[in-house]
């Protein structure tokens, strides 16, 4: 049978002040009526039944999203003693899933891209689902062919031998490659055979867990005693304390950079992965100034702006006057305003309210 498991753990710092520790960016609707996880689970309707697809978190959004995803039963969403990056997210998501079904294929994916239209994307997951039927030791990934130099993703390299995959293109992974600079992601860009990595990966829960034991076997051991402790009154102790015990590592960085036999898919559907207040106006389209606004914006003499004025309930009003390439958010306890070249910066305001102790605005 076929499972998903959605990584919705991440923080979304670069989405601050509305992405928040307690209402991250995957628990915010950006794009719509419906949030990031939710839009997620949506996708895969059909595709899975809702017994079937694991949202695995950090343990303190596991009340919440409950709370969002009524229909997802509570026992599949698991809650991260601690931050550990993908590979243990994944080792862990895996040995559940494994424990239910030895022969689950799994479909792995973040809880916050964009991605249309529903109907390609559950196309081509099922392609990736028959590729992996067809020989278990593949892994298949996906691959977003890039439309500009990417400094901020990863990169997969492609050979030239291509496979069918439900019509779509598949091809043999050369290589990973971890996020360039300006020069290489250019050379990329022109070589045609590298792809943005989407971070969503179909493969049996066997084979990854596997590829853990050969490539990491200190997390492997850990996953194993949480495996083991499955049903024992013991379990919520023993996966706090072996998985915090994990070392901190992507899954590309621990598997895919060295399994032999990855596949990539040529997606046929678009992508986004929403890495910033930047993306809005790519998602939610420009005004004839350039602006991209939502809640309660009166923009004079204001072009290229990005405003988000509170949530869709909040009757706050921002008015700006003579401004250009700026990007404000505001919220109940804190406003941002920054210029556009500049987002990189809100990640830092993040450390500094960090090392200034101002948990309430983090």
């Amino acid at each position: 049978m076929v499972y998903a498991t959605i990584m919705a753990g991440g923080a979304g710092t670069r989405f601050w002040p509305a992405s928040r520790k307690s209402n991250p960016k995957q628990l915010l609707k950006l794009t719509g009526d419906r949030s990031m996880l939710q839009s997620t689970v949506d996708r895969l309707a059909g595709f899975c039944s809702n017994d079937h697809i694991m949202i695995v978190t950090n343990q303190s959004l596991v009340d919440p999203i409950a709370v969002q995803l009524p229909g997802i039963p509570r026992e599949c969403i698991i809650g991260e003693p601690a931050k550990r990056d993908t590979a243990p997210c994944i080792s862990l998501a895996a040995a559940l899933i494994a424990s239910r079904d030895p022969e689950a294929t799994m479909v792995v994916m973040p809880a916050d891209h964009v991605i249309t239209p529903t109907d390609l994307f559950q196309k081509s997951l099922q392609g990736a689902v028959e590729l992996v039927e067809e020989d278990p030791q593949r892994i298949v990934t996906f691959g977003i062919q890039p439309t500009y130099p990417a400094e901020v993703f990863g990169y997969i390299q492609r050979d030239d031998a291509s496979l069918d995959c439900a019509g779509f293109s598949a091809y043999r992974v050369d290589c990973f490659r971890e996020k360039p600079d300006a020069a290489t992601a250019q050379e990329f860009l022109d070589s045609g055979t590298f792809y943005w990595n989407s971070g969503i990966f179909v493969w049996k829960a066997k084979t990854i867990l596997e590829a853990i034991r050969r490539f990491e076997p200190a997390m492997f051991h850990r996953v194993t005693k949480i495996s083991e402790s499955i049903g024992l009154p013991e379990f919520n102790e023993i996966l706090q304390r072996e998985f915090t015990a994990m070392d901190c590592k992507s899954i590309d960085f621990a598997v895919m950079e060295h399994y032999e036999n990855v596949l990539v898919v040529e997606a046929p559907f678009e992508w986004d992965d929403l890495g910033n207040w930047s993306a809005l106006p790519r998602l939610r389209g420009r005004d004839e100034h350039g602006n991209t606004s939502s809640g309660r914006a009166m923009m004079l003499d204001t072009q290229n702006c990005i405003i988000q004025a509170g949530d869709s309930e909040s009757e706050h009003l921002i008015v700006t006057v003579g401004i250009k390439n700026c990007i404000i958010v505001h919220t109940a306890d804190a406003t941002l305003i920054a210029e556009r070249n500049d987002e990189a910066a809100v990640k830092q305001v993040v450390q500094q309210l960090e090392e200034r102790q101002w948990e309430q605005y983090l």
